[in-house]
Protein backbone atom coordinates (compact mmCIF):
# COMPACT_ATOMS: atom_id res chain seq x y z
CA UNK A 1 0.00 0.00 0.00
CA UNK A 2 1.43 3.49 -0.80
CA UNK A 3 2.35 5.92 1.73
CA UNK A 4 0.22 8.80 2.13
CA UNK A 5 1.83 10.78 4.52
CA UNK A 6 3.56 14.04 2.98
CA UNK A 7 6.82 14.45 3.48
CA UNK A 8 8.66 17.40 5.50
CA UNK A 9 9.30 19.76 3.17
CA UNK A 10 5.75 19.13 1.59
CA UNK A 11 4.68 20.01 5.31
CA UNK A 12 6.20 23.22 5.41
CA UNK A 13 4.99 24.29 1.98
CA UNK A 14 1.63 24.00 3.16
CA UNK A 15 1.98 25.54 6.10
CA UNK A 16 3.79 28.31 4.50
CA UNK A 17 1.04 28.83 1.79
CA UNK A 18 -1.43 28.59 4.49
CA UNK A 19 0.05 31.33 7.26
CA UNK A 20 0.91 33.83 3.92
CA UNK A 21 -3.00 33.43 2.54
CA UNK A 22 -4.08 34.23 6.15
CA UNK A 23 -2.38 37.17 7.41
CA UNK A 24 -3.59 36.93 11.71
CA UNK A 25 -1.91 33.83 11.62
CA UNK A 26 1.53 34.44 13.84
CA UNK A 27 4.10 34.14 11.70
CA UNK A 28 5.05 30.84 9.68
CA UNK A 29 4.84 27.89 11.61
CA UNK A 30 8.08 25.65 10.54
CA UNK A 31 7.36 21.95 10.82
CA UNK A 32 10.75 19.61 10.81
CA UNK A 33 12.44 16.96 12.30
CA UNK A 34 14.18 17.95 15.90
CA UNK A 35 18.34 17.49 15.60
CA UNK A 36 19.75 15.10 17.71
CA UNK A 37 22.76 16.62 19.95
CA UNK A 38 25.14 13.70 21.18
CA UNK A 39 24.42 12.94 25.17
CA UNK A 40 27.32 15.20 26.51
CA UNK A 41 25.67 15.49 29.80
CA UNK A 42 24.56 12.25 30.14
CA UNK A 43 28.61 11.56 29.62
CA UNK A 44 29.81 13.77 32.07
CA UNK A 45 27.21 12.93 35.16
CA UNK A 46 28.49 9.55 34.52
CA UNK A 47 32.26 10.06 34.67
CA UNK A 48 31.68 12.36 37.38
CA UNK A 49 30.16 9.26 39.32
CA UNK A 50 32.23 6.95 38.78
CA UNK A 51 35.37 9.18 39.25
CA UNK A 52 34.09 10.13 42.92
CA UNK A 53 32.87 6.72 43.65
CA UNK A 54 36.33 5.15 42.90
CA UNK A 55 38.22 7.83 45.16
CA UNK A 56 36.52 7.44 47.65
CA UNK A 57 36.85 3.56 47.81
CA UNK A 58 40.89 3.67 47.72
CA UNK A 59 40.20 6.55 50.33
CA UNK A 60 38.02 4.50 52.46
CA UNK A 61 40.90 1.56 52.22
CA UNK A 62 43.65 4.32 53.60
CA UNK A 63 41.39 4.91 56.29
CA UNK A 64 41.04 1.39 57.08
CA UNK A 65 44.49 0.27 57.06
CA UNK A 66 45.41 3.57 59.13
CA UNK A 67 42.44 2.37 61.45
CA UNK A 68 40.87 5.17 60.92
CA UNK A 69 37.29 3.56 61.63
CA UNK A 70 35.52 7.22 61.88
CA UNK A 71 36.78 8.54 58.77
CA UNK A 72 35.93 5.28 56.61
CA UNK A 73 32.53 4.97 58.19
CA UNK A 74 31.51 8.43 56.90
CA UNK A 75 33.27 8.60 53.73
CA UNK A 76 31.19 4.86 53.25
CA UNK A 77 28.16 6.33 53.91
CA UNK A 78 28.19 9.33 51.86
CA UNK A 79 29.22 7.26 48.98
CA UNK A 80 26.74 5.03 49.54
CA UNK A 81 23.40 6.93 50.24
CA UNK A 82 23.54 9.12 46.99
CA UNK A 83 24.07 5.97 44.92
CA UNK A 84 21.05 4.25 46.30
CA UNK A 85 19.15 7.39 45.40
CA UNK A 86 20.71 7.45 42.26
CA UNK A 87 19.92 3.90 41.29
CA UNK A 88 16.21 4.89 42.21
CA UNK A 89 15.65 7.59 40.62
CA UNK A 90 16.63 5.99 37.26
CA UNK A 91 14.56 3.26 37.95
CA UNK A 92 11.74 5.64 38.74
CA UNK A 93 12.18 7.32 35.38
CA UNK A 94 12.47 4.48 33.00
CA UNK A 95 9.76 2.98 34.91
CA UNK A 96 12.11 -0.55 35.00
CA UNK A 97 9.83 -2.13 37.77
CA UNK A 98 6.97 -2.58 35.36
CA UNK A 99 9.63 -4.26 32.35
CA UNK A 100 11.05 -7.35 32.22
CA UNK A 101 14.54 -6.22 32.65
CA UNK A 102 16.35 -8.32 34.60
CA UNK A 103 20.15 -7.22 33.28
CA UNK A 104 19.24 -3.68 34.37
CA UNK A 105 17.89 -4.48 37.54
CA UNK A 106 20.75 -6.24 38.68
CA UNK A 107 23.43 -3.38 37.54
CA UNK A 108 21.66 -1.31 39.15
CA UNK A 109 22.07 -3.45 42.69
CA UNK A 110 25.37 -3.45 41.90
CA UNK A 111 25.48 0.30 42.26
CA UNK A 112 26.22 0.63 38.01
CA UNK A 113 23.07 1.71 36.78
CA UNK A 114 24.69 5.27 35.55
CA UNK A 115 26.93 2.99 33.42
CA UNK A 116 24.40 0.94 31.83
CA UNK A 117 22.10 3.91 31.35
CA UNK A 118 25.20 5.62 29.37
CA UNK A 119 25.53 3.18 27.19
CA UNK A 120 22.04 2.79 25.93
CA UNK A 121 21.62 6.75 25.65
CA UNK A 122 25.10 6.59 23.48
CA UNK A 123 23.37 3.12 21.66
CA UNK A 124 20.23 5.36 21.01
CA UNK A 125 22.24 8.10 19.66
CA UNK A 126 24.81 6.29 17.28
CA UNK A 127 21.06 4.46 15.67
CA UNK A 128 19.34 7.92 15.18
CA UNK A 129 18.43 8.88 11.88
CA UNK A 130 19.82 5.34 10.22
CA UNK A 131 15.90 4.39 10.26
CA UNK A 132 13.34 6.60 9.53
CA UNK A 133 10.71 6.68 12.51
CA UNK A 134 7.04 8.55 13.05
CA UNK A 135 7.19 11.13 15.35
CA UNK A 136 5.87 10.79 18.74
CA UNK A 137 4.87 14.40 19.41
CA UNK A 138 5.47 18.38 18.31
CA UNK A 139 7.41 20.49 20.26
CA UNK A 140 6.44 23.81 19.82
CA UNK A 141 8.48 26.87 20.66
CA UNK A 142 9.12 30.55 20.50
CA UNK A 143 12.96 31.25 18.98
CA UNK A 144 14.46 34.49 20.73
CA UNK A 145 16.27 37.49 18.54
CA UNK A 146 18.60 39.11 20.47
CA UNK A 147 17.11 38.23 23.47
CA UNK A 148 13.54 38.88 22.87
CA UNK A 149 10.49 36.86 21.50
CA UNK A 150 10.30 38.38 18.04
CA UNK A 151 10.92 35.17 15.94
CA UNK A 152 7.77 33.62 14.80
CA UNK A 153 7.02 29.98 16.51
CA UNK A 154 8.29 27.06 15.23
CA UNK A 155 7.35 23.54 15.66
CA UNK A 156 9.95 20.21 15.28
CA UNK A 157 8.69 16.78 15.46
CA UNK A 158 9.67 14.67 18.22
CA UNK A 159 10.56 11.17 16.89
CA UNK A 160 11.43 7.97 19.62
CA UNK A 161 15.09 8.18 19.31
CA UNK A 162 14.89 12.02 20.62
CA UNK A 163 12.55 11.04 23.21
CA UNK A 164 14.21 8.29 24.82
CA UNK A 165 17.65 10.44 24.72
CA UNK A 166 15.12 13.53 26.61
CA UNK A 167 14.41 10.92 29.33
CA UNK A 168 17.94 9.87 29.93
CA UNK A 169 18.86 13.94 29.96
CA UNK A 170 16.26 14.15 32.35
CA UNK A 171 16.82 11.36 34.23
CA UNK A 172 20.74 12.32 34.69
CA UNK A 173 20.22 15.82 35.08
CA UNK A 174 17.89 14.83 38.18
CA UNK A 175 20.63 11.90 39.48
CA UNK A 176 23.84 14.81 39.15
CA UNK A 177 21.71 16.86 41.22
CA UNK A 178 21.20 14.03 44.06
CA UNK A 179 24.70 13.34 43.67
CA UNK A 180 26.27 16.94 44.38
CA UNK A 181 24.12 17.86 47.27
CA UNK A 182 23.16 14.60 49.44
CA UNK A 183 26.85 13.03 48.29
CA UNK A 184 29.31 15.43 47.26
CA UNK A 185 28.62 18.41 49.53
CA UNK A 186 28.69 16.46 52.95
CA UNK A 187 32.25 14.54 51.15
CA UNK A 188 34.25 17.56 50.43
CA UNK A 189 33.14 18.90 53.87
CA UNK A 190 34.16 15.82 55.45
CA UNK A 191 37.15 15.63 53.85
CA UNK A 192 38.51 19.09 54.23
CA UNK A 193 37.43 18.89 57.86
CA UNK A 194 39.33 15.56 58.25
CA UNK A 195 42.68 17.52 56.29
CA UNK A 196 42.23 19.70 59.09
CA UNK A 197 42.21 17.53 61.91
CA UNK A 198 44.99 15.69 60.83
CA UNK A 199 47.08 18.65 59.72
CA UNK A 200 48.40 16.93 56.81
CA UNK A 201 47.09 15.92 53.48
CA UNK A 202 46.57 12.56 51.54
CA UNK A 203 47.04 12.89 47.39
CA UNK A 204 43.87 10.49 47.12
CA UNK A 205 41.42 12.76 49.55
CA UNK A 206 42.88 15.70 47.32
CA UNK A 207 41.68 14.14 44.41
CA UNK A 208 38.10 12.86 46.22
CA UNK A 209 37.70 16.72 47.18
CA UNK A 210 38.56 18.45 43.79
CA UNK A 211 36.33 15.60 42.05
CA UNK A 212 33.51 16.69 44.63
CA UNK A 213 34.02 20.31 44.06
CA UNK A 214 33.47 19.64 40.65
CA UNK A 215 30.53 17.64 41.37
CA UNK A 216 29.08 20.37 42.96
CA UNK A 217 29.51 23.07 40.70
CA UNK A 218 28.10 21.02 37.75
CA UNK A 219 24.62 20.27 39.92
CA UNK A 220 24.12 23.80 40.50
CA UNK A 221 24.58 24.56 37.00
CA UNK A 222 22.17 22.14 36.33
CA UNK A 223 19.62 23.64 39.28
CA UNK A 224 20.22 27.33 37.41
CA UNK A 225 19.56 26.19 33.75
CA UNK A 226 16.52 23.64 34.60
CA UNK A 227 15.35 27.02 36.29
CA UNK A 228 15.73 28.91 33.10
CA UNK A 229 14.10 26.33 30.99
CA UNK A 230 11.26 25.87 33.49
CA UNK A 231 10.53 29.59 33.74
CA UNK A 232 10.46 30.46 30.06
CA UNK A 233 9.26 26.84 28.58
CA UNK A 234 7.39 28.15 25.52
CA UNK A 235 10.92 29.52 24.54
CA UNK A 236 14.08 28.38 22.72
CA UNK A 237 16.59 29.17 25.30
CA UNK A 238 20.27 28.84 24.51
CA UNK A 239 22.96 29.04 26.46
CA UNK A 240 26.21 31.11 25.32
CA UNK A 241 29.41 30.59 26.61
CA UNK A 242 29.89 33.72 28.36
CA UNK A 243 26.93 32.71 30.56
CA UNK A 244 28.48 29.88 31.23
CA UNK A 245 31.66 30.78 32.59
CA UNK A 246 29.54 33.74 34.54
CA UNK A 247 27.86 30.46 36.12
CA UNK A 248 30.95 28.64 36.72
CA UNK A 249 32.73 31.69 38.84
CA UNK A 250 29.53 32.81 40.81
CA UNK A 251 28.72 29.06 41.80
CA UNK A 252 32.01 27.84 42.19
CA UNK A 253 33.04 30.70 44.74
CA UNK A 254 29.59 30.54 46.04
CA UNK A 255 30.39 26.74 47.31
CA UNK A 256 33.89 27.21 48.14
CA UNK A 257 33.53 30.21 50.35
CA UNK A 258 30.34 28.05 52.06
CA UNK A 259 31.66 25.23 52.73
CA UNK A 260 35.17 26.16 54.06
CA UNK A 261 33.53 28.80 56.35
CA UNK A 262 31.47 25.77 57.75
CA UNK A 263 34.47 23.36 58.23
CA UNK A 264 36.12 26.59 59.84
CA UNK A 265 33.54 26.91 61.98
CA UNK A 266 33.11 23.51 63.07
CA UNK A 267 36.86 22.88 63.71
CA UNK A 268 36.45 25.53 66.46
CA UNK A 269 33.01 25.85 67.46
CA UNK A 270 32.07 21.73 67.06
CA UNK A 271 28.84 21.31 68.69
CA UNK A 272 27.26 25.33 67.37
CA UNK A 273 27.76 24.11 63.59
CA UNK A 274 24.95 21.36 64.36
CA UNK A 275 22.70 24.02 65.27
CA UNK A 276 23.69 25.76 62.49
CA UNK A 277 22.56 22.88 60.07
CA UNK A 278 19.72 22.27 61.53
CA UNK A 279 18.45 25.63 61.50
CA UNK A 280 18.95 26.25 57.78
CA UNK A 281 17.72 22.32 56.67
CA UNK A 282 14.64 23.33 58.85
CA UNK A 283 13.92 26.75 57.75
CA UNK A 284 14.28 26.23 54.00
CA UNK A 285 12.51 22.36 54.71
CA UNK A 286 9.06 24.05 55.95
CA UNK A 287 9.16 27.45 54.38
CA UNK A 288 7.50 25.72 51.35
CA UNK A 289 4.80 23.71 53.44
CA UNK A 290 4.14 26.89 55.50
CA UNK A 291 3.15 28.57 52.09
CA UNK A 292 1.14 26.02 51.04
CA UNK A 293 -0.74 25.38 54.34
CA UNK A 294 -1.33 29.85 54.64
CA UNK A 295 -2.70 29.74 51.12
CA UNK A 296 -5.34 26.80 52.26
CA UNK A 297 -3.51 25.05 48.57
CA UNK A 298 -4.62 21.31 48.18
CA UNK A 299 -2.13 18.68 46.49
CA UNK A 300 -1.00 18.74 43.25
CA UNK A 301 -2.77 15.90 41.03
CA UNK A 302 -1.06 13.82 38.13
CA UNK A 303 2.48 13.86 39.85
CA UNK A 304 2.58 9.83 39.35
CA UNK A 305 -0.93 8.35 38.09
CA UNK A 306 -0.28 5.61 40.46
CA UNK A 307 0.44 7.62 43.80
CA UNK A 308 -2.31 8.20 46.42
CA UNK A 309 -2.31 11.11 48.18
CA UNK A 310 0.41 9.72 50.90
CA UNK A 311 2.72 8.46 48.15
CA UNK A 312 2.56 12.31 46.85
CA UNK A 313 3.03 13.72 50.36
CA UNK A 314 6.07 11.15 50.93
CA UNK A 315 7.36 12.69 46.65
CA UNK A 316 6.96 15.80 48.17
CA UNK A 317 9.03 15.37 51.44
CA UNK A 318 11.53 14.19 49.56
CA UNK A 319 11.84 17.12 47.18
CA UNK A 320 11.42 19.42 49.94
CA UNK A 321 14.58 17.92 51.30
CA UNK A 322 16.48 18.02 48.80
CA UNK A 323 15.34 21.21 47.77
CA UNK A 324 16.53 22.20 51.50
CA UNK A 325 20.24 20.98 51.14
CA UNK A 326 20.65 22.99 47.93
CA UNK A 327 20.24 25.86 49.72
CA UNK A 328 22.15 25.25 52.60
CA UNK A 329 25.26 25.23 50.02
CA UNK A 330 23.91 27.60 47.45
CA UNK A 331 21.24 29.23 45.79
CA UNK A 332 18.00 26.98 44.60
CA UNK A 333 17.60 29.01 41.79
CA UNK A 334 14.18 28.12 41.91
CA UNK A 335 11.19 28.96 44.30
CA UNK A 336 9.30 25.76 45.64
CA UNK A 337 5.34 25.82 44.83
CA UNK A 338 3.87 22.56 46.16
CA UNK A 339 0.41 22.97 45.02
CA UNK A 340 1.28 23.42 41.55
CA UNK A 341 2.29 20.69 39.14
CA UNK A 342 5.21 21.19 38.03
CA UNK A 343 6.28 22.28 41.86
CA UNK A 344 8.16 25.79 40.93
CA UNK A 345 6.89 29.25 41.39
CA UNK A 346 7.45 30.68 37.77
CA UNK A 347 7.81 33.89 38.34
CA UNK A 348 11.21 35.51 39.28
CA UNK A 349 11.23 37.03 42.66
CA UNK A 350 14.02 39.22 43.18
CA UNK A 351 12.84 40.12 46.60
CA UNK A 352 13.51 36.48 47.54
CA UNK A 353 16.85 36.42 45.76
CA UNK A 354 18.10 39.33 47.47
CA UNK A 355 16.83 38.51 50.80
CA UNK A 356 18.47 34.95 50.48
CA UNK A 357 21.94 36.61 49.52
CA UNK A 358 21.76 39.05 52.77
CA UNK A 359 21.13 36.78 55.06
CA UNK A 360 24.10 34.39 53.86
CA UNK A 361 26.48 36.84 53.71
CA UNK A 362 25.70 38.05 57.21
CA UNK A 363 25.52 34.34 58.02
CA UNK A 364 28.97 33.64 56.31
CA UNK A 365 30.21 37.17 58.06
CA UNK A 366 29.14 35.91 61.45
CA UNK A 367 30.52 32.43 61.12
CA UNK A 368 33.93 33.43 60.35
CA UNK A 369 34.16 36.15 62.85
CA UNK A 370 33.46 33.96 65.48
CA UNK A 371 35.50 31.00 64.25
CA UNK A 372 38.49 34.13 64.27
CA UNK A 373 38.13 34.83 67.91
CA UNK A 374 37.70 31.17 68.63
CA UNK A 375 40.31 29.47 66.80
CA UNK A 376 42.65 26.69 68.14
CA UNK A 377 46.48 27.11 68.45
CA UNK A 378 46.70 25.22 64.97
CA UNK A 379 45.95 28.91 63.39
CA UNK A 380 49.39 30.36 64.86
CA UNK A 381 51.30 30.23 61.39
CA UNK A 382 48.45 31.20 58.98
CA UNK A 383 47.75 34.61 59.09
CA UNK A 384 43.99 34.35 59.75
CA UNK A 385 42.63 38.17 59.37
CA UNK A 386 44.00 37.61 55.55
CA UNK A 387 42.02 34.07 55.36
CA UNK A 388 38.92 36.07 56.77
CA UNK A 389 38.72 38.80 54.52
CA UNK A 390 39.76 36.47 51.39
CA UNK A 391 36.34 34.69 52.20
CA UNK A 392 34.44 37.91 52.61
CA UNK A 393 35.84 39.34 49.63
CA UNK A 394 35.25 35.97 47.91
CA UNK A 395 31.61 35.45 48.28
CA UNK A 396 31.35 39.56 47.71
CA UNK A 397 32.54 38.15 44.11
CA UNK A 398 30.18 35.60 43.82
CA UNK A 399 27.37 37.91 44.18
CA UNK A 400 28.88 40.59 41.57
CA UNK A 401 28.97 37.62 39.16
CA UNK A 402 25.81 36.84 40.44
CA UNK A 403 24.37 40.01 39.19
CA UNK A 404 26.35 40.13 36.11
CA UNK A 405 24.98 36.87 35.41
CA UNK A 406 21.39 38.55 35.25
CA UNK A 407 21.94 41.59 33.88
CA UNK A 408 24.52 40.90 30.52
CA UNK A 409 24.65 37.20 30.20
CA UNK A 410 20.73 35.52 31.08
CA UNK A 411 19.64 34.25 27.69
CA UNK A 412 15.97 35.63 28.59
CA UNK A 413 17.38 38.87 30.36
CA UNK A 414 15.04 41.46 27.42
CA UNK A 415 12.03 39.47 28.77
CA UNK A 416 12.56 41.52 32.08
CA UNK A 417 10.54 44.59 32.63
CA UNK A 418 12.52 44.90 35.35
CA UNK A 419 15.91 43.75 35.59
CA UNK A 420 18.91 43.74 38.69
CA UNK A 421 20.32 47.35 37.74
CA UNK A 422 16.49 48.94 37.67
CA UNK A 423 15.53 47.23 40.60
CA UNK A 424 18.95 48.85 42.74
CA UNK A 425 17.96 52.25 40.91
CA UNK A 426 14.88 52.31 42.14
CA UNK A 427 15.66 50.87 45.65
CA UNK A 428 18.30 54.12 45.50
CA UNK A 429 15.73 56.42 44.55
CA UNK A 430 13.27 55.41 47.01
CA UNK A 431 15.48 56.35 49.90
CA UNK A 432 16.70 59.51 48.23
CA UNK A 433 12.96 60.56 48.42
CA UNK A 434 12.64 59.87 52.05
CA UNK A 435 15.41 61.18 52.88
CA UNK A 436 14.39 64.68 51.32
CA UNK A 437 10.92 64.23 52.45
CA UNK A 438 9.20 65.63 55.92
CA UNK A 439 7.75 62.62 58.26
CA UNK A 440 4.49 64.30 57.46
CA UNK A 441 4.39 64.50 54.10
CA UNK A 442 6.34 61.03 53.63
CA UNK A 443 4.25 58.73 50.99
CA UNK A 444 2.22 55.74 51.93
CA UNK A 445 4.32 52.64 50.98
CA UNK A 446 1.64 51.16 49.49
CA UNK A 447 1.95 53.58 46.87
CA UNK A 448 5.06 52.43 46.06
CA UNK A 449 5.29 49.28 43.95
CA UNK A 450 6.92 46.49 46.10
CA UNK A 451 9.46 43.85 44.47
CA UNK A 452 6.61 41.20 44.09
CA UNK A 453 3.80 43.86 42.43
CA UNK A 454 6.95 44.60 39.79
CA UNK A 455 7.62 40.79 39.50
CA UNK A 456 3.73 40.40 38.82
CA UNK A 457 4.33 43.29 35.34
CA UNK A 458 7.31 41.28 34.88
CA UNK A 459 5.63 37.81 34.19
CA UNK A 460 2.34 39.66 32.71
CA UNK A 461 4.30 41.22 29.67
CA UNK A 462 5.92 37.69 29.51
CA UNK A 463 2.73 36.06 29.35
CA UNK A 464 1.84 38.80 26.89
CA UNK A 465 4.75 38.41 24.18
CA UNK A 466 3.92 34.23 24.69
CA UNK A 467 -0.19 34.72 24.10
CA UNK A 468 1.11 36.93 20.96
CA UNK A 469 3.93 34.27 19.15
Amino acid sequence: MENNKPKDHDITEVVAQQSAANPSENGIVVINHSKSHPPFSVLWATVLFCAEFICASMLSRTYRKSDDVVWMGLTITFILVPSVLTQLTLTFVHRDLGRDRPFVLFMHLLQMGPIIRCIEALVVYCQTGKNEEPYVTISRKVKLKHGRGLGPAFECEIGHSERKLAIHRNAFKRTAIIQAFLGSTPQLTLQLYATIQEKYVLPTRLALMIISMISITYGALVCSVLAIQIKYDDYKVRMKPTAYLCMILWRGLEIATRITTLVLFSTALRVWVVLVGLINLFIFFFQPWVEFWVRKASLPENIEKNFSKLGTTVVLCMVTFLYACINISCWSAVQLDLADHDLVDKQPRWRSLAVYYTLRFMENVTLIILWYFFKSDFYEYICTPLLVVQLIVCYSLAVIFMLIFHQFCHPCRRLFHYNVEDCLRCACCWKEKQSQLPEDLAPDPQEHASPDHLIDQETDIVDDNMEAA
